[in-house]
């Protein structure tokens, strides 16, 4: 039988490809006697709306979205320390927390996950002002330089640190004053990687293989053009154990930014704002089903 006898669906329309999401959806769930209904959402802000008012109705065992990463971290922020498991029906180009819990990329096994499984996994989010995210925190780069979703594609995890030698004479070298857990280290670089969780999505590989979104503490990684930091970065992506792959790498709760000229930051993709800025870890801040 399963766990969650009634599920509030939240979708968005615009996200992933041509499927019959609603005629799918109800097959699974009729088929496992689960109860539901669904919300669509029209803007940002509807997700994280709609999954605060579920959750306050107390009429739901489970929230789940169907959509990208975006779409599950609107989820997630209405969701945060509720005690209401939440659950992801990937519809993303990346869909990079299914690739982090090993969540099925097609609809009806998500689905059928939902119905099925009896395990949760605590999640942790990560804070960055008053914004909340799931992924990942990076400053230095400006929205035209940011790497495709092209470039992933063909190059997985390098993409990164190739992107950056490709544009390295676009950037500026900045001085950074990162403070972890009280201590402050000061390094140049181009740009720094402050991250949650650690797929990329769309490609099965991650920034670290060892990273853990419910481990409690945020991963740093610090790149420019320099030989030394190229060879940490792409050392720890390929988790290839050479002595370059612990530089230029930090972990902690708290983190505060402050770099010499200012550099903007982004949020899983999206604008966030310029440094200085503060981020830290909020441990298990969901519970979201897994197999």
């Amino acid at each position: 039988m399963p766990n969650y006898k009634k599920i509030k669906v939240i979708i968005n329309p615009s996200a992933g490809s041509d499927e019959p999401i609603i005629n799918t959806l109800n097959d699974v769930f009729h088929t496992h006697d689960v109860a539901w209904d669904v919300s669509l959402t029209h803007k940002f802000g509807d997700a994280t709306r709609l999954a605060k008012e579920a959750v306050a109705s107390g009429q739901y065992d489970l929230v789940t979205g169907y959509g990208g990463d975006g779409t599950q971290m609107e989820i997630a922020n209405g969701m945060k320390g509720s005690g209401v498991p939440m659950a992801i029906l990937p519809g993303g180009t990346g869909n990079a927390m299914a690739f982090e819990l090993n969540i099925p990329r097609n609809l009806r096994q998500a689905a059928e996950l939902i119905c099925t499984s009896q395990t949760l996994k605590s999640v942790d989010l990560a804070k960055a002002g008053d914004t909340y995210f799931m992924l990942r925190l990076y400053s230095g780069v400006e929205e035209g330089q940011k790497t495709s979703r092209k470039q992933k594609d063909k190059f997985g995890i390098l993409a990164y640190p190739l992107s950056i030698v490709e544009m390295g004479r676009e950037f500026n070298h900045a001085k950074y004053r990162l403070t972890i857990d009280g201590e402050t280290i000061e390094e140049e670089g181009i740009v720094c990687f402050v991250v949650n969780a650690g797929s990329i999505g769309g490609v099965d590989l991650s920034f670290d293989q060892k990273i853990d979104v419910g481990d409690g503490l945020l991963d740093l990684f610090m790149i420019d053009t320099s030989i030394s930091t190229l060879l940490s970065a792409t050392s720890r992506f390929l988790n290839i154990p050479i002595d370059q792959a612990g530089l230029h790498y930090w972990r902690g709760k708290e983190i505060v930014m402050e770099v010499d000229p200012p550099q903007t930051v982004w949020v899983d993709g999206e604008y966030l704002g310029e440094t200085p800025i503060t981020i830290r870890s909020v441990p298990a801040a969901l519970q979201i089903v897994v197999p």
